[in-house]
């Protein structure tokens, strides 16, 4: 028997299609619906919005790095300055073998291993995405040969760069400074000081020096190009412009002859020198003994270079002028005797027996003076000519610790100067309090009479040593030493002169100054201990020398620089002012293992003083005869 025959529901399947039908119609409805409102809101509330970034896309913000600063010494020779030359540069994202590019790049262009270390490091410190210098200073040949070949070489060009240069090289390092490569926390400082959108573009900020302590001034502000482009992101035309400023210009109390003429005069000794004017604070030369080369830093230095100044025994790095702290030696003596004459401890007159050493009141030790046998009666003016050791371990102890350190850091001992230069260090000027924090042990009688002389704890910079002398040649008036005299701006042609004030006035009462000053004098005539500084000179010199220990002698053992290794010899000082009666210039020399101070040191700051106050450059110092050179200071 067969099934029944279904019939098929004609009105069933007319409604579904139809349901079907106004469910797609519907959803059809709906898409259109959310296209017109996506498309109003597009085109009628964000169309501002998206008119900027379709802008954005056709213009291009280019910024317009502005030129650095000039820097000059006070007769306008150049310092610091700038020249254009062309770079070879990569960018390291773009490439799909760095190491292979650069291997063809180098039958096109000199590429050394030096450069290739140089490029490594400063690969290693970007990102990837920047684009790296691998060669400088290309020669027109070289920029023209790869030019020819340029397309087979996606991500590497040529650029036009302002190059720093410092003429005087290595005799200027510590001074100047140098300018290096921006880096991460170069540019976390630029962000936290807000001052990051006026270094889009720069790849260069200042380091050291007074690149790094003028940045400000030098630097200039930052321009900026609208430049319009097209798909390919090629430029099309120069919408608008708003040019760069260039830096200012530095113009230093740096006198650059001098400078040279102080560098030269060392020969091979290390050491520092600080020539300062009394009569208003300006440096008129700061030499720190080696330099180095600060165009080596400029484009990232090369390992090996790094290598040879970083582990060189001679420290070229090390600022010996700003940061070098020294036993102050004999220096100190003049100002010990001011305190001597300030607390009233002791009178000009009041003289002392000297028979070659000093006993401590309650105690057996004796402190023994340079010469053996002692120099028999010595007043205070005696005691600064001849350097009288003796005469100073009994001044300290009647003074104490407490009044050395109260009158000694009035002259700025223990403190910065507060020179316009980063990285300065103060000395170390102890009292009671620092040893108790440093050592925790208390201040006994023993430690103040080695402060008498400038040896223990007491330690000094040249740069401090120099304030110091300085302010006791403007007989007590304080100014703060300072290296940039004038800046010049590069937007309105105006000058802004540093003025020149006085810190303070210590009231030193005249008398005790004059007999200090005079004492000074004869430091440097027959039968005082510089007495080879003033051979021939036509003017008067106020000196005082000094030997600072390296090695410590055990007791009874002479001083021999002969049996003594050169780097374990004395440092030899000089400190003076000139003209004696009316000082225009006052300096410090140390002459690292040198000796004593009046055969190394003091010969050094005649000439410098020579070629100051006589405007020529002074012959050799003759030497004086064998028994006539003071061999102590």
């Amino acid at each position: 028997m067969s099934n029944p025959v279904e019939l098929k529901n004609h009105q069933r399947e007319i409604f579904n299609f139809r349901f079907r039908l106004a469910i797609s119609i519907g959803f059809v409805l709906l898409l259109l619906v959310i296209l017109l409102l996506r498309f109003i809101y597009l085109q009628a509330l964000r169309h501002d919005y998206y008119q900027t970034l379709a802008e954005s896309n056709r213009i291009s913000i280019v910024p317009i790095v502005p030129n650095r600063g000039l820097i000059l010494d006070r007769n306008g020779v150049v310092l610091a300055h700038n020249y254009s030359g062309y770079t070879l540069e990569i960018t390291p994202s773009k490439l799909k073998n760095l190491e292979a590019t650069i291997n063809e790049l180098s039958a096109l262009v000199e590429i050394a291993p030096r450069d290739r270390k140089r490029f490594k490091k400063l690969l290693a410190e970007s990102r990837n995405f920047e684009t790296l210098m691998i060669r400088n200073r290309l020669s027109n040949e070289e920029v023209a040969r790869f030019a020819a070949q340029q397309y087979r070489f996606p991500g590497v060009e040529i650029k036009a760069r302002l190059f720093r240069d410092y003429p005087y090289s290595d005799k200027t390092s510590h001074l100047i400074g140098y300018i290096g490569r921006i880096n991460q926390t170069d540019v976390e400082q630029l962000e936290e000081n807000e001052l990051a959108a006026n270094y889009r573009g720069s790849d260069y900020i200042g380091k050291t020096g007074l690149e790094q302590s003028y940045e400000s001034e030098l630097h200039g502000a930052t321009g900026v190009e609208q430049v319009e482009v097209d798909s390919a992101g090629r430029a099309v035309r120069i919408l608008s412009r708003t040019p760069p400023v260039s830096g200012n210009t530095l113009v230093l109390s740096i006198d650059a002859k001098l400078q040279e003429i102080a560098e030269q005069s060392f020969g091979n000794y290390r050491g520092a020198l600080v020539a300062i004017d009394p009569n208003n604070g300006e440096v008129l030369a700061f030499v720190s003994k080696p330099g180095y080369d600060p165009s080596l830093f400029v484009d990232g230095i090369d390992p090996e270079s790094w290598d040879e100044l970083n582990n060189s025994p001679d420290h070229p790095l090390n600022n010996r002028a700003l940061r070098g702290q020294y036993p102050s030696g004999s220096t100190i003596k003049p100002f010990m005797a001011l305190a001597g004459l300030y607390y009233n401890i002791r009178s000009p007159g009041r003289a002392i027996s000297d028979p070659g050493y000093f006993t401590l009141p309650g105690s057996s030790h004796q402190y023994h003076d340079w010469k053996k046998g002692g120099h028999g009666s010595v007043d205070m003016f005696k005691s600064i000519v001849i350097s009288c050791d003796t005469y100073y371990y009994g001044l300290a102890t009647e003074l104490g610790i407490d009044n050395i350190f109260s009158f000694l850091s009035r002259f700025g001992f223990g403190k910065k100067t507060g020179i316009d230069l980063e990285g300065e260090t103060s000395g170390l000027l102890p009292s009671q309090e620092w040893k108790m924090k440093r050592y925790k042990e208390k201040w006994y009688a023993g430690d103040t009479v080695s402060v008498g002389i400038g040896q223990g704890y007491n330690l000094v910079t040249p740069m401090q040593l120099a304030y110091a002398t300085t302010t006791l040649a403007n007989n007590g008036v304080g100014y703060k030493p300072h290296l940039v005299k004038e800046v010049r701006s590069s937007r309105n042609n105006e000058n802004r002169l540093i003025e020149a004030k006085p810190e303070f006035d210590m009231k030193l009462d005249p008398a005790h100054l004059d007999l200090v000053k005079r004492a000074m004098a004869a430091v440097t005539q027959p039968g005082g201990t510089a007495a080879q500084a003033s051979v021939g000179a036509s003017y008067h010199i106020a000196g005082k020398t000094g030997t600072a220990q390296v090695v410590a002698m055990k007791p009874g053992e002479k001083y021999d620089a002969s049996k003594i290794s050169e780097r374990n010899r004395d440092h030899a000082w000089f400190i003076a002012f000139a003209p004696a009666e009316q000082p225009k210039i006052a300096l410090v020399v140390l002459a690292e293992n040198g000796g004593h101070g009046g055969s190394t040191a003091a010969p050094i700051a005649r000439r410098v003083m020579d070629y100051y106050l006589l405007g020529k450059v002074p012959k050799p110092l003759p030497d004086l005869p064998e028994e006539e050179v003071d061999q102590h200071d």
